[in-house]
């Protein structure tokens, strides 16, 4: 089984995000869950989402304490709270930043990836400029770095399942799945 933990604020679309992969990978035949965890529900609040993926049912309903990897959608959490708590050494956080990797100061133990999916959601008017909705962006990264299902399979996902300005969105997870560098 693989698990992902997903680390957002209220309103950039964290939980749309795991949603959207979970989707995807149900698409290609895998068993799937995703699943919010809020603290105070506000827009800006911190929020958790989680991704489990696996090629037989998945019965366990459990917040995932030891992902295999993280994604940050929203960089400001990495002074905030510890994205790694519970990561897997040798496991993946991919954070949305328009820095390089090795510019995130984060344990040597795991391996950083960056993409700038606030720019990118931006540049294809998602969102406000000053509070864009980066999800899409953000999945066609994690499509990229992890190599979890096929592009083809995201923006069929995309396209079902977000209702607002489906081929902008679709259009960002390409971008930023072309731009998607370690």
């Amino acid at each position: 089984m693989l698990e992902i933990r997903f680390h957002g604020r209220g309103g950039q679309g964290t939980v749309v995000a795991s949603k959207i992969l979970a989707d995807a990978l149900a698409k290609e035949g895998n068993y799937v869950q995703a699943y919010p965890e809020f603290g105070v529900e506000r827009r800006g609040a911190p929020v958790f989402a989680f991704l489990r993926i696996d090629d037989k049912p998945i019965y366990d309903k459990s917040r995932i304490y030891t992902p295999d990897h993280v994604v940050v959608v929203d960089p400001t959490l990495l002074e905030a709270i510890d994205v790694t708590e519970g990561l897997k050494p040798g496991g993946m956080i991919i954070v949305n930043s328009d820095r390089k990797p090795g510019e995130i100061k984060l344990p040597k133990t795991f391996k950083v990836a960056t993409i700038n999916a606030t720019g990118i959601a931006v540049k294809h008017k998602l969102g406000t400029l000053a509070a864009p909705i980066v999800n899409t962006a953000i999945c066609g990264a994690v499509v990229k770095f992890l190599g979890l299902t096929k592009l083809e399979s995201l923006t069929a996902a995309i396209k079902e399942g977000v209702p607002f300005a489906a081929d902008a969105n679709m259009a960002a997870a390409r971008e930023a799945y072309e731009k998607a560098s370690a």
